[in-house]
């Protein structure tokens, strides 16, 4: 039937559009500048910056280190985890250190380069096993996939700056919400460089960097901050969440993907505020200059042994510290789990420059963020996070209840007519200028409008994109359980009908990880096509069949969370469509 043909045209449209855009946007990013050359300082090579002629930090912004050492032989991801996390500790013993203890934060801070490179968190673990390792999002130089954060300052040629080489003294061996870290360099040449770390209660380092200059010259610094991060991390593979650096410039949002990085190798930003960083799922890393001053901006990489390095960092406008005189810089750092509502906090208490962008809620920000607001305050009074999803789902199916209404009520109506249009194909297939016109005049007698189901429905789906994106991008959603063996609704449905849920010791593939809940989701999608207008075209209602089978494979693999919302939505859609097929006479 043309009209099912059209409604069907247009959903899919609507679906490519929301999903292209998100790729569109996620992608764009500005030309690489032209090469510069690069001198070298301190040993470390530099890129000469577009101001004042001050050296920006060099690209990992360190020695350079040896590629992870490999695990022999075939082993479980979990071993390799637990060799992994073996080698960063051995790593971390090789250099003194001063020790973060915080509420949900554990690390240390290497007195050498004094780098935050040892940062593991409090509350989340590897598994759902209590006894699993913290999530670590730093490592250190001569470890696993070196990862870290460094300040400091540059200078002109001939100032001689603290580098990755540094050797600091310590006022204490802890770092504490109620204690601050102190360090200190002097240079030996009349420079004294005093780096104050404080940390709170929860992800939010403040780095207070000071110079006193006993010359009897004027030196004129340039604060900076840099994250380093050596190989490309495994992302989730979807489009609609980006994971690799960003940052906001000038109250606008800039995502680059690790592969156009690699393409550009150096993307610029000039602006006033703002913040840089680095972001994974549900982890962030993120430097934040003074917020009222004019800092430059990089994404960089580079192949260095065969090895890809990444690194974000800023370099602020220049302090002249006058002799006898003290130049102060403050800045923050945050290196933390993205939960909303923290970073809400943040974003308000220290005036970050959009800093809740660092979510990935996407371009559907107006309707995701309530979204997800809504969802929080009603897991705060059920207390599962799946029974919250499932009363969301029921709440905002009453929300669009008018204009479900008009869809179901118009596809009922053409599941009505159908027997009367088959007719109508069989007499007049063949001219089909006279079938269309006496198509019209049936609609005109029925007062029907063909394309009344189309509009609500598309204005249904930023909706249902809008919640797919909150359950599949949120960290509140990681380990958290449902009932029976939904333990994580982050995590695919943990059973397979290929081993007959658990009952033949055989672990399947994951194409043929099956489990109970996408089954569920496919039966109900297969019973509320059974209720649509079925397509006049036999190709087209073939293909329309094979849809429930191709999503209850497609789903197996997505969160389970996602899954059980498809699943209760369509058994809800199923429930308000027969109630409206009654009410219109069809069976």
């Amino acid at each position: 039937m043309e009209e099912q043909k059209n409604v069907i045209l247009a959903i899919v449209l609507a679906v490519v559009i929301l999903f292209g855009w998100e790729f569109l946007v996620g992608g764009i990013m500005p030309p690489p500048p032209p090469p510069q050359e690069t001198v070298q300082q301190d040993g470390q090579a530099v890129t000469p910056p577009s101001q004042s002629g001050a050296p920006q930090p060099s690209v990992a912004g360190a020695p350079q280190s040896s590629t992870a050492p490999t695990v022999p032989g075939i082993v479980s991801q979990a071993e390799k985890a637990i060799e992994i996390e073996k080698n960063r500790k051995e790593v971390l013993k090789s250099v003194d250190r001063v020790k973060i203890q915080s509420p949900r934060i554990h690390g240390s801070i290497a007195l050498k380069g004094a780098r935050i490179d040892d940062v593991t968190f409090a509350d989340y673990r590897e598994t759902l096993d209590p006894e699993s390792n913290e999530i670590a999002i730093f490592s250190p130089i001569g470890g696993p996939n070196p990862y870290f954060a460094q300040f400091g300052w540059s200078g002109a040629a001939g100032i001689k700056v603290p580098t990755g080489e540094t050797l600091w003294k310590a006022t204490s061996e802890v770092l504490t919400p109620e204690k601050p870290l102190v360090m200190t360099w002097d240079n030996g040449e009349g420079l004294i460089f005093t780096r104050t770390f404080a940390i709170d209660d929860k992800y939010m380092f403040t780095v207070d960097q000071s110079v006193v200059n006993k010359t009897d010259k004027p030196v004129a610094l340039y604060p900076y901050g840099l994250l380093s991060r050596t190989s490309t991390p495994e992302t989730s593979g979807f489009i609609i969440l980006h994971e690799g650096p960003l940052g906001v410039f000038n109250q606008t949002l800039e995502e680059v993907d690790y592969d156009d990085l690699q393409d550009a190798g150096t993307i610029k930003q000039e602006s006033i505020g703002g913040w840089i960083g680095i972001t994974d799922k549900y982890w962030l890393a993120a430097l934040i200059p003074n917020q009222q001053a004019k800092n430059s901006s990089r994404f960089n990489y580079v192949l260095d042994n065969r090895a890809d390095k990444y690194q974000v960092d800023y370099l602020g406008e220049g302090v002249t510290i006058a002799p006898g005189a003290t130049g102060i810089n403050t800045s923050h750092f945050f290196a933390g789990a993205k939960e909303m509502k923290m970073i809400d906090t943040y974003t308000e208490t220290l005036k970050i420059d959009r800093f809740d962008l660092a979510i990935d809620f996407g371009w559907l920000y107006f309707l995701t963020k309530p979204i997800f607001v809504a969802l929080l305050w009603l897991n705060g009074y059920i207390g599962n996070l799946g029974v919250a999803i499932l009363v969301l789902t029921v709440f905002i199916k009453l929300l669009l209840f008018p204009l479900a209404n008009k869809s179901y009520k118009s596809m009922a109506r053409m599941k009505k007519m159908q027997p009367k249009m088959i007719q109508l194909r069989e007499r007049f297939g063949d001219d089909k200028a006279r079938l269309n016109q006496e198509m019209m005049a049936f609609y005109k007698k029925e007062k029907v409008n063909p394309a009344a189901g189309c509009l609500p429905m598309l204005i249904q789906i930023p909706v249902f994109f809008a919640l797919y994106k909150v359950l599949f991008v949120n960290i509140e959603m990681r380990h958290a359980p449902f009932f029976g063996w939904i333990q994580d609704l982050s995590a695919p449905d943990p059973t397979s009908l290929f081993n007959l849920f658990g009952l033949i010791p055989w672990t399947p593939p994951d194409f043929l990880m099956i489990g109970v809940w996408p089954l569920i989701m496919g039966a109900s999608m297969w019973l509320q096509q059974r209720l649509n207008p079925q397509p006049a075209d036999p190709i087209q209602a073939r293909v329309m069949m094979m849809l429930p089978f191709v999503f209850t494979f497609l789903l197996g693999t997505f969160p389970s969370g996602l899954v059980i919302y498809w699943a209760w939505n369509n058994i809800l859609s199923i429930i308000q469509q027969k109630m409206i097929m009654r009410q219109e006479g069809v069976t």
